[in-house]
């Protein structure tokens, strides 16, 4: 038997701690022993029902799992093996890491790099290899820390936070938005030169404004991304990965047509193996054992749920790190 967080819709939509056997668990190549999961902002929305992210019930949430592998019939993956997995659907339409143990095929899991544990691999995450992501998208487009600052959105999130440490450690000025006024220490840690309210990019704006930005990553959407490309410089690079605000861009063509700027849609979800692999070998080279400290905290399978509803209402800093065997 093992513990796992299970979502039903019978009779009603409803979140709970259950304890399943290995008789349950869907049909997959390989079977993983989780030793810890994360929670994401899709997470939350699973748990919560608040949008319509599970796709056949019942689900076991969680975008993410590291562990061991436990069993497997694809000689890529053999018992005992660290490993990793972000996306492909797991949580939504597979049964994801909020559980004890996962089966999930071959084609999905990766080796977790060295030097990192699985507890380190989690605290990174979905939201750490998204922002990664970005960070290339931005690079491949010659952006350099000369250019000018760069502007990190929804900074205090798990993707932001993951933004400003890695933007800094790679030498930009950073500028990170947030609706925190109480968190602009925690930015300065990671590395914000710069701290802003988001309220300066949230509400509806021009369809060009003041050059400022030689970069942005964005993980809010709606008016905050059309203000982030309004304000960004000649040639300026935006990477959108996320849509807390919302899935609407009420922007114009001008920042493209006249000031020549790059929008960038980064998926992390579906992204192929290659470019998954060299985002978390960047990640092994750049984060220190100090990073893992800053950037999260830990919680139980069970907590998962009250901090589920806590994270859509914007009260978590960094990452929520969930130890499935606690």
């Amino acid at each position: 038997m093992f513990n796992a967080l299970v979502i039903d819709k019978t009779p009603d939509y409803r979140a709970a701690l259950q304890q399943l056997d290995n008789s349950q668990l869907p049909s997959a190549e390989v079977i993983v022993d989780v030793a810890y999961s994360t929670l994401n902002y899709k997470d939350a929305l699973a748990i919560t029902g608040k949008a319509p992210v599970v796709r056949d019930f019942p689900m076991v949430p969680g975008i993410d799992l590291a562990g061991t592998v436990v069993s497997s019939q694809n000689p890529a993956f053999k018992t005992g093996d660290q490993v990793l997995l972000n996306g492909w659907g797991v949580g939504e339409k597979h049964w994801g890491g909020l559980a004890q143990r996962a089966a999930v095929p071959a084609a999905w899991l990766q080796p977790i790099p060295a030097p990192l544990t699985a507890r380190q691999a989690m605290i990174i995450g979905t939201a750490g290899y998204t922002a990664m992501l970005c960070i290339q998208a931005l690079l491949k487009h010659q952006l350099t820390p000369s250019a000018g600052p760069v502007l990190v959105t929804g900074a205090t999130g798990g993707v932001g936070s993951f933004a400003v440490l890695l933007l800094a450690r790679l030498g930009f000025q950073v500028t990170a938005a947030t609706g925190k006024a109480s968190a602009a220490d925690y930015l300065r840690q990671l590395g914000a030169t710069e701290v802003i309210s988001r309220d300066s990019l949230s509400a509806p704006g021009k369809p060009l404004a003041k050059e400022l930005w030689a970069g942005v990553v964005d993980s809010v959407g709606s008016h905050t991304l059309a203000n982030a490309c309004a304000q960004s410089r000649y040639g300026g690079v935006v990477a959108a990965c996320g849509l807390a605000q919302g899935m609407d861009f009420p922007a114009s063509v001008a920042p493209f047509i006249l000031r020549g700027i790059t929008l960038c849609g980064i998926d992390s979800v579906m992204q192929p193996m290659a470019p998954r692999l060299a985002a978390w070998a960047q990640l092994a080279r750049l984060l220190t054992a100090d990073d893992f400290t800053l950037l999260s905290r830990e919680i139980s399978l069970a907590d998962a749920i009250p901090q589920a509803q806590a994270l859509l209402a914007g009260d978590i800093q960094g990452r929520l790190l969930v130890n499935v065997n606690s």
